[in-house]
């Protein structure tokens, strides 16, 4: 058994569209009809086109209201990985992401920092 897709929830499918594939990289995976007004839209790391999909599905109410709770607590939706945290938050920031937290070396040893993807979510950078 392996994890074939996550998902997160977006308020507007277009913007994460070209947020995640413009500015960090990831490619169309699929892009099809899936429901009024709706896409069944995923993207993958050109690095593993065949890996884990992320599905960017189109958010509701109760998906909002967890997406809204999860941001006050700080709380990231998902975690990417990176073998240079600091380098690629540089980079990212060139774009004009905006970082909430750094990055840190974490007391397990790892590195995190904390962004904004513009379509209502925390996503964590993170290097072993």
């Amino acid at each position: 058994m392996r994890i074939g897709l996550t998902g997160i929830f977006v308020d507007d499918q277009d913007r994460a569209e070209r947020f995640y594939t413009e500015v960090l990289g990831f490619q169309v995976k699929t892009s099809a009809a899936y429901g009024p007004g709706e896409r069944w839209l995923s993207v993958v790391s050109p690095e593993e086109p065949d890996g884990v999909q992320l599905v960017l599905h189109l958010t509701d109410d109760p998906a909002r209201a967890f997406r809204e709770a999860s941001r006050e607590l700080g709380r990231p939706v998902i975690s990417l990985t990176t073998s240079d945290c600091a380098g690629d938050a540089e980079r990212l920031k060139a774009k004009g992401v905006v970082f909430v937290k750094e990055p840190s070396r974490m007391a397990y040893g790892g590195m995190d920092a904390v962004f904004d993807d513009t379509c209502g979510n925390l996503i964590n950078l993170h290097q072993d």
